[in-house]
């Protein structure tokens, strides 16, 4: 009998033996990392009011809001980045004595494609995209009755292709592109034929009477430098820093286009913040006018620095 339950033990063991270890051990597989979209919205709102009763320094009653949507959709893999991101805003003033006027205006799209062939490697071949336009008339207040600016007047596209370099492309990027096509829309008929932001202006004849339309639409093909850069300060204190430059190959090559901008986001709680910004900008194609001796005549000058800061303290929610 003992040899027999010995016998039988012996062929559980060797049964045992020759099964897997899953069989009494739970393995845990690891879940694949596969590449996803990632989405981000916000949507701020930045209110400034000054009321004065009887204040003997004086003062004028104002009321400013801004109102601004961000978006962005971004996808990433071993090979390949898409970054896509939509920025809007438009502000108006309201001070005592005076119209309604704006004080911001902005439509801006932008997508960047970039794909390396080694997964070690920080450089990337890229193709990018951008385009920038404005909602409503623009005016040189107290001026009301001739628009200086408006939907597509103008507009503005870039697009071309060239190597990327960044480690951690979301936070810091420098990109070079040897050709990339600039395009310049003008579809207004009196700011095209006035040709304004260097579209060819219309020909007229020594009555006055018209010959040519101005040109609604400009083409340029350059060099296309922009590094961008985003960092923590300190806690809740965030900077994005963001330079494009720009060169025509035809049209006064070397005199540089340039598009500055520098934001500090002060992050207060999950909903108020304050936005401290910076953006100048340089275009050889923007030329201003000075008056002359003759009441309502204007002589056109050179291109010159344009510069806006901006301080608001508001509301931002992310979904």
């Amino acid at each position: 009998m003992r040899n027999v339950l010995l016998a039988v033990g012996c062929l559980f063991f060797q049964y045992l033996s020759a099964q897997p270890d899953s069989l009494f051990i739970k393995t845990i597989t690891p879940k694949e990392e596969r590449p996803e979209w990632t989405h981000k919205n916000k949507f701020s709102i930045d209110l400034s009011e000054v009321a004065f009763v009887n204040w003997n320094s004086g003062g004028s009653n104002s009321v400013s809001a801004l109102l601004g949507f961000y978006k962005e959709a971004n996808y990433k893999d071993k090979y390949y980045f898409w970054n896509n991101n939509l920025s809007s805003r438009y502000g108006l003033n309201s001070q005592q004595g005076q119209e309604i006027r704006k004080t911001d205006d902005l439509f801006e799209l932008n997508s960047n494609l970039g794909y390396k062939p080694d997964v070690d490697s920080n450089w990337f071949y890229s193709l990018r995209l951008n385009f920038r336009t404005q909602f409503a008339k623009g005016y040189k207040y107290p001026n009301t009755d001739t628009p200086i600016s408006r939907f597509m007047a103008p507009g503005y596209m870039f697009f071309g292709g060239g190597m990327e370099y960044g480690k951690h492309i979301e936070s810091l990027s420098f990109y070079f592109s040897p050709l990339t096509l600039k395009a310049t829309f003008v579809l207004d008929e009196d700011l095209a034929n006035a040709g304004s932001f260097g579209v060819e202006p219309a020909v007229y004849d020594e009555l006055g009477g018209l010959i040519r339309e101005g040109e609604r639409f400009r083409r340029e093909a350059g060099i296309l430098i922009t590094n961008s850069y985003q960092m923590k300060v300190v806690e809740n204190v965030a900077l994005k820093h963001q330079v494009n430059l720009y060169t025509d190959y035809i049209n006064n090559f070397g005199n540089v286009d340039v598009d500055w901008r520098v934001d500090f986001d002060f992050k207060v709680n999950s909903f108020v913040r304050a936005t401290l910004g910076s953006h100048i900008r340089y275009d050889d194609d923007i030329k201003t006018q000075e008056p002359t001796e003759v009441e309502g005549e204007f002589d056109e000058a050179g291109a010159k620095l344009q510069w806006k800061q901006f301080l608001g303290v508001g509301f931002a929610v992310d979904f």
